[in-house]
């Protein structure tokens, strides 16, 4: 524990050094123009499920589908009408994901605010009071997602079973980080100059961090976890370490990892060592001792 304690200071300067409004190209800052919650919570959903590949990519299909729903996404996707509204995504593509797949996303949004009122409420129905993180919340929400009748988006179809909007929303019981899951709850639950915030009914202290490569690289530089695949048990142990830093907050701190890593900073198992890190001296770059995971790799 004494060795936590000495990271602690340094991951604390870090944080406060990108703690800052659009310090850095990310699809967080997509939410930034909507001040109403309900709003909000639509475009962080939409642009934490579109968060994978490159960034240009990422960022410009986000873009299309917010510029589709206009101004005002939470009363769009409550009036969502598909053979009104759906043509509009015809020819949306990105990676794996079609027009079809962002329609049936609309369709399960709009069934969770007319419902619950809202995709937190829908959310939360799924996290037991006495839950110490968002594990059984995100393996419901996955499910009774999946369950929703999207077969209007399919043509009337039942949805291929590698539809690309089962993407979308993986589970913590197949291995899976849930990264993009875990990205959006971070966007929606912590509130600083980065995160937004305006969820009240999951406690930052429940969140756990989402793995993504550069996470990967600097956890296991930081000796952060004792995993080397990627997964559901690398995330937990991960957020389980930044627990004993900081208990009420934990996941405030993978931001500024994360971009450690984009801005290649990170010299684990790297010819640059930590020559070039602001964690330098604390790290090991070259350590190759770590366990093997017991999981399957699970990345999203």
């Amino acid at each position: 524990m004494a060795a936590r304690r000495d990271l602690k200071p340094l991951l604390d300067d870090l944080y406060d050094s990108f703690n800052i409004a659009d310090s850095a190209e990310d699809p967080v800052q997509f939410l930034a123009g909507y001040p109403d919650a309900a709003d909000r919570e639509i475009v962080g959903f939409v642009a934490g499920s579109l968060a994978f590949g490159r960034v240009a990519s990422v960022k410009a299909s986000i873009a299309k589908v917010l510029e589709t729903m206009g101004p005002q996404p939470a009363a769009y996707v409550r009036g969502f009408d598909v053979k009104r509204d759906g043509p509009a995504f015809q020819s949306f593509v990105h990676r794996w994901t079609r027009g079809a797949d962002i329609v049936a996303l609309i369709l399960m949004m709009q069934h969770m605010l007319r419902q619950y009122g809202s995709i937190e409420g829908f959310f939360a129905e799924g996290l037991p009071a006495d839950a110490t993180d968002v594990e059984p919340a995100l393996e419901s929400f996955a499910e009774r997602s999946c369950a929703i009748d999207v077969r209007a988006a399919y043509g009337g179809r039942k949805p291929p079973a590698r539809a690309g909007v089962r993407f979308f929303f993986p589970r913590p019981s197949t291995g899976s980080g849930c990264k993009r899951l875990n990205l959006f709850l971070r966007w929606m639950v912590r509130k600083d100059q980065v995160d937004p915030g305006g969820w009240q009914r999951v406690k930052p202290s429940q969140l756990i961090v989402p793995l993504d490569t550069h996470v990967v690289r600097v956890g296991r530089c930081l000796r952060l976890t004792t995993y080397q695949s990627p997964g559901w048990r690398m995330a937990s142990d991960i957020t389980r370490t930044l627990r004993e830093l900081d208990p009420v907050d934990p996941v405030k701190y993978d931001f500024s990892i994360c971009h450690l890593g984009m801005m290649n900073a990170c010299g684990f198992n790297r010819a640059q060592r930590d020559r070039v890190c602001p964690l330098r001296g604390y790290c090991r770059p070259g350590a190759r001792t770590l366990r093997a995971s017991r999981t399957p790799s699970a990345r999203d």
